[in-house]
């Protein structure tokens, strides 16, 4: 017994070495790259993007034609250079329809006993927060009480108005997810038949999304359906890119969806601070970023019916389009070098045995 302990503690102690191995700690260093990789990145994309929120150019409007209107909105422009952007707007009905409209963040118009100021909390709850905070003491210092005229307020079933952005969370770790697991299971099948798993699946996501946006919780409104078919759309664009890449990238494809579709996606998109609330680099992904058009899509049919939302349109097209296309590029690739591998195979094959032969 004593002999067999011995033995045991003999081998023990020549598989556990004292100090790692080289070989350990480059095996180790591999394996992080990917969770570090996310680390860094998420960081450095959500701190860049929200942790010092100021206004860019912020459109907003002073309501009054008079000369003592327009010098008021020089002023007020002059004292925010570069956070502000300030016109005037003849009457209150110009400014609500622009405020409406989208066309400006807000609108301040005052009167002999007190100042209101007309915002849109559906467009951006963040934005209308700001504006706020930005006319107040404009107010207080014309000893004027505010009153708000929220214009297009968010519904019932999204107080925070942030309901559509969290959609937006939900499908992309969707389809970012499932990009992968298709990738990895279609690639012996033929293109045709894994751009049509991918449009499926991207279409059980957006179903189960607008199910619990609309009937469960409520955030959606008459216009549930146009909103699905755009979360179908922004899904199958997610889901094609990623299964386009995997080919190429293996397991660097999740980390890099993940940057792709989380940290300059959700942090560009809008759904926090508007653009005009972002730093240059963010506010420019937003120009053309696909959760940016999903959401400013999502939020024209829940809140703003009437309004156009083509280009938004355009971009989500856009973007599936890419998705598409690196599919049928990485399944030439692919083909090509299977070609390439089996003819040096063939080659090597033939030199063996032509030295075999003169052996």
């Amino acid at each position: 017994m004593q002999l067999q302990i011995s033995s045991l503690k003999v081998a023990v102690s020549h598989r556990i070495s004292p100090t790692p191995s080289a070989h350990f700690w480059k095996t180790l260093a591999t394996h992080l790259l990917i969770p570090l990789f996310l680390a860094g990145g998420m960081a450095l994309a959500y701190l860049g993007a929200f942790h010092q929120p100021q206004p860019h150019d912020l459109k907003v409007a002073i309501v009054g034609n008079s000369a003592q209107s327009m010098v008021f909105a020089q002023t007020v422009g002059d004292k925010a250079v570069g956070a502000l952007d300030v016109q005037t707007v003849p009457d209150e009905q110009t400014a609500i329809a622009l405020v409406t409209d989208r066309s400006i963040a807000a609108a301040y118009e005052t009167d002999a006993t007190h100042a209101t100021l007309i915002v849109a909390s559906a467009a951006s709850d963040t934005t209308a927060a700001a504006a706020q905070k930005i006319f107040l003491p404009i107010a207080y210092q014309q000893n004027l009480p505010l009153q708000l005229d929220d214009v297009v307020s968010v519904s019932d079933g999204d107080s925070t108005g942030q309901g559509l952005f969290f959609l937006l969370v939900a499908l992309s770790v969707g389809g970012y997810a499932s990009a992968v697991t298709i990738a990895a299971l279609t690639g012996g099948i033929s293109v045709r038949w894994r751009l049509a798993i991918s449009a499926a699946v991207a279409a059980v996501i957006a179903a189960i999304g607008i199910i619990v946006a609309g009937p469960i919780y409520h955030v959606l409104g008459s216009n549930a359906l146009g909103v699905g078919l755009f979360a179908w759309l922004y899904d199958f664009g997610i889901i094609a890119i990623g299964v386009g890449l995997h080919p190429i990238l293996r397991k660097w494809t999740t980390p890099v969806l993940t940057m792709l579709f989380v940290m300059l996606n959700f942090t560009s998109s809008g759904g926090i601070f508007a653009a005009p609330f972002q730093p240059a680099f963010f506010a420019g992904l937003n120009t053309f970023w696909n959760g940016a058009a999903w959401l400013n899509a999502a939020q024209t049919l829940t809140y703003f019916p009437g309004q156009g939302f083509g280009f938004a349109a355009l971009r989500l097209a856009l973007w599936a389009g890419v998705g598409v296309a690196l599919i049928l590029l990485t399944h030439l690739w692919s083909i090509r070098r299977t070609a390439v591998a089996d003819e040096t195979a063939l080659v090597t094959q033939e030199e063996q045995e032509q030295s075999a032969i003169a052996a």
